[in-house]
């Protein structure tokens, strides 16, 4: 199986579509595609978000979408049926575990302390996501993190924007950043999609 950071490639952010509609995330998506983005995230926190992942990669069949807020089994198995090229969890625990043990794509298990870093290593994960990263010590903890847990490496979410990322990325346990700021509620609800591109450019560029 292909590891994440081989589905992002050169790719450094991980951006986050939350959509009321299957049509807005693919606005969405056709927005962030402009921008030279390939991977995208469709955070399961609405009804339709199911919806916009098949609609997504329909119409967008280049490029990859992965299912975040991954709860359980039945979440798992809409977010598979819906075309999901990859998994992505708030938060683990060892029934979860279990379950994610038989998915046949990718998965980035959600850690906040270093317990759950040992927890995910335990598991055979190697590339997991910090969440929510500010919250959970930020760039201060990751660095620490680095020389006890030498084979693991991150994509924080969760307080991410335009601001702090650089900083992230910095870090050499890092291999992207997960963010919301590049689809900001404002643009998608007045349709202004050419911001949400403008954002995704201009984080692409670091």
């Amino acid at each position: 199986m292909r590891s994440f950071s081989s589905l992002m490639g050169a790719q450094t952010l991980l951006p986050i579509i939350q959509a009321e509609t299957a049509e807005e995330g693919l606005n969405i998506a056709k927005a962030m595609g402009a921008a030279g983005i390939k991977l995208v995230e469709v955070v399961l926190r609405t009804p339709a978000s199911y919806d916009a992942i098949t609609l997504i990669k329909k119409e967008l069949p280049e490029m990859v979408v992965g299912a975040g807020t991954i709860l359980d089994e039945a979440i798992l198995d809409k977010a598979l049926a819906a075309g999901s090229d990859f998994i992505i969890t708030p938060a683990t625990s060892a029934k979860l575990y279990d379950i994610l043990a038989k998915c046949p794509v990718p998965v980035v298990p959600g850690v906040s302390t270093a317990a759950d870093i040992l927890r995910a290593y335990e598991n055979g994960y190697t590339e997991i996501k910090l969440f929510p990263a500010s919250l959970s010590g930020g760039v201060a903890f990751l660095k620490a993190m680095s020389s006890v847990f030498q084979t693991i490496k991150f994509c924080p979410t969760g307080g991410i924007n335009a601001k702090n990322k650089a900083e992230f990325l910095s870090l050499d346990n890092v291999i992207a950043v997960g963010g919301t700021w590049v689809a900001d509620k404002k643009w998608v609800e007045s349709e202004d999609w050419a911001a949400i591109t403008a954002a995704c450019q201009k984080a692409e560029s670091h």
